[in-house]
């Protein structure tokens, strides 16, 4: 079979769920050929391993550590002529965006985004990758082709379910890039951990609970509910720049893109911009006192009522059904 990249999302110290369900994905088309960046990466192989990775590079050439995503781009290119690799997959985050652009310009290649599956066309021209979208909150389902270079496709998390492998006696390779100028041109200066909220992270949780312009700044029934559940707070573009939550909790086109098992809107309109980004949610449920409001057009559950008398009502039964 033919080796396909896979962009491990590696912190440093954990490998996040999204580098085995791209793997899974990687062992139905190819030989996953996993490419690990960050301090310690060797210390990530036994996990991989374990999802099938025949090949796991390691780089964490302090060139490359001590810059933002241009050198990645540069290393995966590389590394796409090495192994004659016949596409890359990367996680669809804002960086996994960014290394996936830089590189296709590389390699002269294309790009699908948001991609929820990868499969051969079994049809027509099984030596081709067609990459699955769901777009329009989930009312179309497309099929894309790159028609130029290697298919560089960014999968959403939680688009499938990560599949263990028998370990595999995957080769370890320390991999050091060659960086030209332009890759160093913009350098990391410092580092700070961020403050760990209990919660798991916006991008990859199975359940997400958003608030918006409707808490009118009180956050506390949205968070309560979300901890309940043990799902992730996201927030709105209005309560963002409101001031009532960070910017780093905002799910919509200029945020981040979720696509959870569950997502709970409360007092959030449903503005086009924020269903960009949620709109390939497995089960949808809005809370919203405007039973006109356009997020109810696209929910599987709705809730016409105030959200500060909804979810903590919910929040309780939760409890109660628990104990």
């Amino acid at each position: 079979m033919s080796a396909v990249l896979v962009l491990v999302d590696y912190d440093g110290s954990t490998v996040r769920k999204a580098a085995f369900e791209l793997l899974t994905l990687a062992r139905r088309i190819g030989d996953p050929v996993a490419v690990v960046v960050g301090p310690d990466a060797a210390s990530a192989a036994d996990a991989l391993r374990g999802h099938g990775a025949t090949t796991i590079v390691t780089v964490d050439d302090a060139a490359v550590l001590d810059h933002l995503v241009a050198p990645v781009a540069e290393a995966l290119a590389q590394l796409v002529a090495r192994y004659s690799a016949v596409a890359v997959l990367v996680p669809s985050s804002s960086s996994g965006k960014e290394v996936a652009g830089r590189l296709a310009i590389k390699i002269s290649s294309g790009v699908v985004t948001d991609a929820v599956d990868v499969e051969r066309d079994e049809t027509e021209n099984p030596a081709q990758l067609v990459a699955i979208k769901s777009v329009f909150a989930g009312s179309f389902t497309t099929r894309c082709v790159v028609s130029h270079g290697i298919p560089i496709i960014c999968v959403k998390p939680n688009s499938v379910a990560p599949e263990p492998a028998a370990d595999t006696e995957a080769t370890v390779v320390a991999f050091v890039p060659e960086l030209s100028d332009l890759a160093r041109a913009a350098r990391i200066t410092a580092r700070a951990p961020r403050q760990a909220s209990g919660r798991p992270d916006l991008g990859e949780a199975a359940i997400v609970v958003s608030g918006g312009r409707g808490t009118n700044g009180d956050f506390a029934p949205v968070e309560s509910f979300a901890d309940a559940l043990g799902g992730a707070v996201g927030a709105s573009r209005a309560a963002v720049d409101a001031g009532w939550y960070p910017h780093a909790n905002q799910v919509g086109q200029t945020g981040t893109t979720v696509s959870p098992q569950l997502y709970v809107a409360a007092g959030i309109s449903g503005a086009i911009q924020h269903r960009a980004g949620m709109q390939t949610s497995k089960t949808v449920v809005a809370v919203n006192k405007d039973a006109e409001a356009p997020i109810f057009e696209m929910v599987d559950f709705g809730v016409v009522g105030d959200l500060a008398t909804v979810l903590p009502a919910a929040t309780d039964e939760i409890a109660k059904r628990r104990t």
